[in-house]
């Protein structure tokens, strides 16, 4: 049987693939699992500087969630423990403390789209296509998901988007802020590899105060932690990296980080 998730490691990146190609690569709860498995062993690993997530296939980044798994588990009576069971899952990404890269060609789509949220940085191709069809499936889309898609897009895009569950292109998307770049096709991945490669030789420390500390700040003001943003501000202070870097610096060569 098919793994429905690819899980590798290759030149300090994480690679998650979604590989459920003949469904677009609408996600099961057994992906999110699996997905959810993968960035605890990410973290976990000093060796891995940011993971890079994409779909099989070339036609679907992800159609979104699999609908036919979705009623049966709610015909089922199992509703709520399906929302637990995903709900739990994107936790586990959400907390994820290096740099994530979503790699996106084809559809992306509802819950594809939510899972692209997720990501730092959106690379798409030319032909990728966005949408969120909430309305037409008469379903809410997940407030976690309308936060990061309203700071991204502002509200009155983001309300479009909701109200009519049209499907956009890449080019539109980008011009919204959805995205941060939209290239050919045949030059994603290699784009996706360009931004991959400057990142993984950057202090990993550095890259995760930048993270946590702009998730922060753009996110609830309730839910900011400064005492936590010091910490990781004092950590890179005191790190032997910062040390490599200012020697590196001085000696006019690439600095070799190690994330201590």
């Amino acid at each position: 049987m098919t793994e429905l998730v690819l899980v590798r490691k290759a030149d300090g990146i994480g690679w998650i693939t979604l590989n459920n190609a003949a469904k677009r690569n609408a996600i099961t709860l057994a992906m999110w699992d699996t997905m959810a498995a993968a960035v605890t062993d990410f973290m976990r690993d000093d060796a891995v500087r940011l993971v890079v997530m994409n779909g099989a296939g070339g036609r679907s980044f992800a159609a979104g969630a699999d609908i036919g798994e979705m009623e049966r588990m709610r015909a089922e009576g199992r509703a709520a423990e399906y929302t637990a069971r995903a709900t739990a899952a994107r936790a586990v990404l959400d907390t994820l403390e290096k740099p994530l890269i979503a790699m996106i060609q084809g559809h992306c789509i509802g819950g594809g789209l939510a899972l692209a949220l997720r990501a730092d940085l959106r690379v798409a191709s030319e032909d990728s296509v966005f949408g969120v069809p909430a309305a037409k499936l008469g379903i809410a889309y997940a407030t976690w998901s309308l936060e990061r898609l309203t700071a991204l897009v502002g509200p009155g895009f983001a309300k479009e988007m909701l109200f009519t569950g049209t499907n956009y292109p890449a080019e539109v998307a980008f011009a919204r802020g959805l995205l941060n770049r939209v290239v050919p096709a045949a030059e994603l991945e290699d784009a996706v590899m360009d931004y991959a490669r400057i990142i993984a030789r950057n202090a990993p420390l550095s890259m995760r105060a930048a993270k946590i500390t702009i998730d922060q700040v753009s996110g609830d003001p309730a839910l900011r932690d400064p005492a936590r943003i010091a910490a990781l501000s004092q950590a890179c202070a005191e790190s032997e990296d910062l040390k490599e870097g200012q020697a590196a610096f001085r000696e006019k060569r690439r600095p070799v980080f190690r994330g201590q």
